[in-house]
């Protein structure tokens, strides 16, 4: 029923009649609502000739239009991709310096990636497959409408197969991969934390950064950086396919990650990266990642005195021409009885409203503290 005098104004201050809390929820990452995208339903995703030489789709053979993830080859000197005769810039070039401008900082931008060599460590990993500048990369980017807010660290898996190489830290031509967070404390970035990508598996380190760092994990926006010389040193492939004209979606000579020397062509280098998922048994390559959203929680604690809400303005609280209570019982000590909050903003307008699930006795012997919960 309306209560006359219900409007009582909040102290809106933080800690006060107000307090704000942000959760953490994570939920499957996949647009099919699942954690994993196992090899036998990796597949491409259709792409125009001109999207090909710069990245490729990852998609589930269920829904092959809709991309779960995209992956790109980038070469510092433009391998692997056609520069026509250098009249142009080759687009492994291009991608190689855009992300390059994106994601390190502008004193490091000119000099390149430097993941196998790790320099944010106290010193190089003692197994890095590179001396130098990484200047071949694979790129790894989430699909903006699945990772909500952010890729969530640590429940991640990535399994890649292979023909060739080993190391003693991997299982014969299998990589399993994740992040180093539950170790380690996040590198500062312009595009937030960044972590190393290990070798392990759900957030289980197999070998630490200071023995092998194989990429560079970035949750806020979605994206993985890997060193293409570290992925080749496990998984290089059939020397003979390295300079492939054009790469082909699962084919087993093209599955290993040797880098291209030749840029006469558009090898479409991004297959390899996908063909090392979808591998021949169709079982042992994968993907496993969940979301992870903010929610933000405003609890209002609305506060009832003892001389607040005890009278009614409902008609029929009330009797006579002089509007006397209607019940005798009532005078001296009346009883109400609390259904529904209603919050207004600072122009009187109603935000939000809430019903009680039963309604609450109020008299001039009692107070209430009814919290109200607005999750956005």
């Amino acid at each position: 029923m309306p209560i006359a005098g219900t409007s009582i104004a909040l102290n809106t201050t933080e800690g006060q009649d107000k307090i704000t809390v942000t959760e953490k929820v994570t939920s499957p990452y996949f647009s099919t609502g699942v954690t994993e995208l196992l090899g036998a339903r990796i597949t491409t995703q259709s792409l125009a000739a001109d999207n090909r030489i710069y990245y490729q789709g990852i998609s589930d053979v269920s829904s092959s239009t809709t991309p779960e993830f995209h992956v790109a080859y980038g070469n510092n000197n433009g391998k692997g991709g056609n520069s026509d005769s250098d009249n142009v810039k080759s687009p492994t070039e291009v991608i190689y310096k855009q992300w390059a401008s994106l994601l390190l900082p502008p004193t490091e931008v000119t000099g390149g990636f430097f993941i196998s060599q790790n320099k944010s460590l106290a010193s190089a990993p003692s197994n890095a497959a590179n001396s130098g500048i990484d200047n071949d990369i694979y790129v790894l980017v989430g699909r903006r409408a699945n990772m909500k807010d952010r890729l969530n660290k640590k429940n991640w898996s990535i399994v890649l197969s292979g023909s060739g190489g080993s190391h003693v830290n991997l299982a014969h031509n299998i990589l399993h991969l994740t992040d180093d967070s539950v170790n380690d404390t996040a590198v500062a970035s312009p595009v937030g934390d960044r972590y190393n990508i290990v070798s392990g598996s759900d957030g289980t380190v197999q070998a630490e950064a200071t023995d092998r760092t194989i990429g560079f994990y970035y949750p806020d926006i979605g994206t993985m950086i890997f060193s293409a010389t570290e992925l080749s040193a496990s998984i290089p492939g059939e020397a003979s396919a390295t300079n492939t004209a054009v790469v082909s979606f699962n084919s087993a000579s093209n599955r290993g990650f040797g880098a291209p020397s030749l840029e006469d062509n558009n090898y479409e280098n991004a297959l390899r990266f996908i063909n090392c998922l979808n591998t021949t048994d169709g079982t042992t390559g994968k993907l496993k990642f969940r979301d992870e959203e903010d929610q933000v929680s405003a609890q209002y604690f609305c506060r009832i005195k003892a001389g607040d809400m005890n009278f009614s303005n409902n008609p029929t609280f009330v009797s006579g021409s002089l509007n006397e209570l209607r019940h005798t019982t009532m005078k001296g000590n009346p009883s109400t009885f609390l259904t529904a909050v209603q919050l207004y903003n600072n122009n009187g307008e109603m935000v939000a409203v809430g019903n009680l699930s039963t309604p609450l006795k109020k008299n001039f012997s009692s107070e209430a503290t009814i919290k109200v919960k607005l999750t956005y």
